[in-house]
């Protein structure tokens, strides 16, 4: 019954990212159906749903435009390839590396974007659009506090559109948004040209939705990792994602990736493992080949009530109610992760501008936990600076300034023990110490250097050369 709520509210959002791209309805209804039935039996986060999504639509605009249908369905397979060989040399583990912060401005943006996309069809309809709407959200939220036998969703749908048929009510369908095919997808090989010149056409959008559908398909994993409790396979994610988006290209369909709005539905409708993810795929398919006369006549109304339950439950509302107890620099990390997105409706470049950020507020961080503890033999003529901390390029400056150049000793000794040295700036200023030193007279010796840092210093310093 998960799987059916979710089968139906992918149907008109199916059609509209296909008119978003520039394709048939049938591509985009095509495409949810295979990827979400090939994911459910090979994705790595079982209860994550995936189909044809707006993130993905956006990236197709211009090639379709330009070139066609058919490179399209070209430049899903290679991007079905990329996503493959990402999984085979497991390179989902990276997700790891994406903050915190980082996850929550995505997550926050999406569910900002899930609301706004539902606005076309509340802006400037009639006042019974507003009265389903608002029944329809009633029965969403109320009906679980008496019982949760049916999902909810799938009870407000089956209301309203019996409501809307039996009355007869003037009110915008799932209909309205496009015509629905009435067979299901047959094989087919792309029919483009197979050579050099198509495969530099489309490599550079197969590159960028490959990376983007990833993204999307690792972020919604982590989602339903946390809303479940339990833990998902990246790896096996990126080769599930790209063996569908392969077979989707077969059968006309455009590439797809996770859905955090769709797979939140799921989830809070009690879906939590396969079977779900396989049942809103075939009941995708069923309901726009056997039951057309009734998705057709589906009050769009309802369908907007879920999405804005799914925007609510998305948002991660302890996000705003914790800023007072973390770190400033996470929150702006996340406010600016949210806003970058949902302004530029770009997601990769809202997650990109965020982990930059991140690295360099967590740089800073670091760069001051440099530490140099001084000690004078008893006799005034060895001085001894003993290290602790990471020395890189933004920590050279504070670690050059805790040696004091002007006082006269015969000897001096810099324990590195307790520090790192993590690339040529590092080195670089520990040249120019050493050198500064000599300069004043002193014999300078360096202990404790880890491996990893004598094998860097041998390699870019100078202070150990002949004729320093």
């Amino acid at each position: 019954m998960a799987g059916a709520v979710v089968g139906l509210a992918l149907i008109p959002e199916a059609i509209a990212f296909s008119i978003i791209a520039g394709v048939d309805p049938k591509v985009g209804l095509y495409a949810s159906f295979i990827i979400a039935v090939m994911t459910a039996f090979l994705g790595g986060r079982p209860g994550s749903i995936s189909a044809a999504t707006g993130a993905m639509a956006l990236l197709m605009i211009d090639l379709v435009k330009e070139r066609g249908l058919e490179y399209l369905l070209a430049a899903t397979f290679l991007t079905g390839i990329i996503q493959v060989l990402f999984g085979v040399f497991k390179l989902g583990r990276q997700m790891k590396y994406v903050p915190r912060a980082v996850m929550l401005g995505y997550i926050n943006a999406l569910a900002v974007l899930i609301f706004l996309a539902q606005l076309p069809q509340l802006i400037g309809k009639p006042p019974l659009v507003y009265i389903l709407t608002s029944i329809s959200l009633a029965i969403i939220y109320i009906l679980p506090r008496f019982t949760k036998v049916v999902p909810s969703p799938l009870v407000a749908l089956a209301v309203m559109t019996i409501a809307a048929i039996a009355l007869k009510l003037d009110v915008p369908t799932v209909g309205d948004m496009g015509k629905l095919p009435t067979a299901p997808p047959v094989f087919a090989l792309p029919q483009v040209p197979f050579t050099w010149e198509t495969l530099q056409i489309i490599l550079p959008y197969s590159l960028t939705l490959a990376i983007v559908g990833l993204l999307a398909s690792f972020l919604t994993a982590s989602l339903v990792d946390e809303l479940t409790d339990t833990p998902s396979d990246k790896n096996q994610e990126a080769k599930g994602q790209g063996i569908a988006n392969i077979v989707t290209a077969f059968f006309g369909g455009m590439a797809g990736c996770g859905m955090i709005g769709q797979s939140v539905i799921n989830v809070q409708s009690g879906g939590r493992g396969r079977l779900s993810t396989l049942a809103s795929g075939v009941f995708l398919l069923f309901a726009i080949l056997a039951l057309q006369d009734w998705v057709r006549q589906m009050p769009m109304a309802a369908l907007v009530a879920i999405m804005i339950m799914v925007s609510i439950g998305t948002f991660r509302w302890s996000s705003f109610k914790n800023i007072p107890r973390i770190p400033q620099s996470e929150t702006l990390v996340m406010l600016t992760t949210m806003f970058v997105t949902i302004f530029t409706r770009n997601f990769a470049l809202g997650v990109a501008t965020g982990i930059v950020m991140s690295t360099v507020f967590f740089s800073r961080k670091i760069a001051k936990l440099v530490f140099v503890n001084k000690f004078l033999s008893e006799d005034g003529s060895h001085r001894t600076y003993k290290v602790s901390g990471q020395i890189f390029f933004l920590s050279k400056e504070e670690f050059l300034e805790s040696f004091d150049f002007g006082e006269v000793v015969d000897r001096v000794t810099v324990d590195l023990t307790n520090a790192h040295l993590w690339d040529q700036g590092a080195v670089a200023i520990l040249d120019r110490i050493v050198l500064k030193f000599r300069r004043n007279g002193a014999d300078v010796v360096l202990v404790g250097l880890n491996q990893a840092s004598a094998t860097l210093v041998e390699k870019l310093g100078i202070h150990n050369q002949s004729g320093s």
